[in-house]
């Protein structure tokens, strides 16, 4: 097919801005695959991968402030595009066998972007990043203090923190003094009503002594009372029986030790005839 001289001149114009020959001219010739599993030739994939990436660069330096913020968000949906386009190129080519060009080509406008966090791989370019709604997902959170340790918390800890000074406020001891009395008057209201009672059926008021010695207690004739030991002869007849029992034991080892068998049987039929 030939061209015309303006054709030409055109394509050159355009070698000359992208650096890339013949890429516009093969557009003219043959439209890119849709799918880069459609390409089964090595040489036209690395051609596409080639052509999206010129596409890439051209359309990055018109994201500016002055076109508006639909256009930005276009141009912008459009450079992820072809972005993610360029990485099905690139696994197309290894799959043909050609180079690894995701682990050893360069990355291209992504270190020029901006990703937000859980935005599965979507960037922001140029103006874009200052879009309203835009700019607030890259302003950075506060940095949280820092955790104190358990130590650090053990050390803020004092008496007031197990409650043994929440009397020092004023407030509590009113009311317990308050709840005093009234424990303490219906105490004594019960304490009239039986007594009205004994007296109603006759009975004598016992008063009760204050100095009577209880049945567990031993007074030593001196005013001091002290508790008698009700366990001593359970405690003592254990220790006799526990001794006796060693004292056989040990009797039962010497003959072991130093008697004949035959001062053992008769030792053991004085026993049974005697009944021990």
């Amino acid at each position: 097919e030939n061209y015309s001289a303006e054709d030409s001149m055109t394509n050159s114009q355009r070698e000359r801005w992208t650096g890339l020959p013949g890429v516009w001219i093969c557009v003219k010739q043959e439209r890119r695959p849709f799918l880069a599993s459609e390409c089964n030739e090595l040489p036209k994939a690395e051609k596409w991968r080639r052509q999206v990436i010129c596409l890439s660069h051209c359309l990055f330096p018109l994201l500016t402030a002055g076109l508006g913020e639909f256009r930005i968000r276009d141009l912008n949906d459009e450079i992820n595009k072809l972005l993610r386009e360029k990485g099905h190129w690139e696994f197309r080519i290894k799959e043909l066998g050609g180079p690894d060009y995701a682990r050893i080509g360069p990355k291209m406008l992504d270190h020029e972007g901006k990703e937000v966090p859980g935005n599965r791989g979507y960037k922001y370019f140029g103006a874009a990043k200052d879009l309203p709604g835009v700019r607030e997902l890259f302003e950075k959170e506060p940095v949280p203090p820092p955790r104190k340790t358990r130590a650090e918390l053990m050390k803020s800890i004092d008496a007031e923190y197990y409650g043994y000074r929440d009397e020092e406020d004023g407030i509590l001891e009113p009311l317990e003094q308050e709840h005093e009395k009234k424990v303490i008057a219906e105490a004594v209201e019960k304490w009239k009503m039986e007594r009205e009672a004994r007296l109603a059926r006759g009975e004598e008021e016992e008063e009760e002594d204050i100095y009577a010695v209880k049945d567990d207690e031993v007074c030593d004739g001196k005013g001091n009372v002290t508790f008698q030991l009700f366990y001593t002869n359970v405690f003592l007849l254990l220790y006799l029986q526990i001794e006796e029992a060693l004292v056989r034991r040990k009797k039962m080892e010497l003959l072991q030790k130093y008697a004949s068998e035959t001062l053992m049987a008769q030792s053991q039929e004085a026993k049974t005839l005697l009944g021990l």
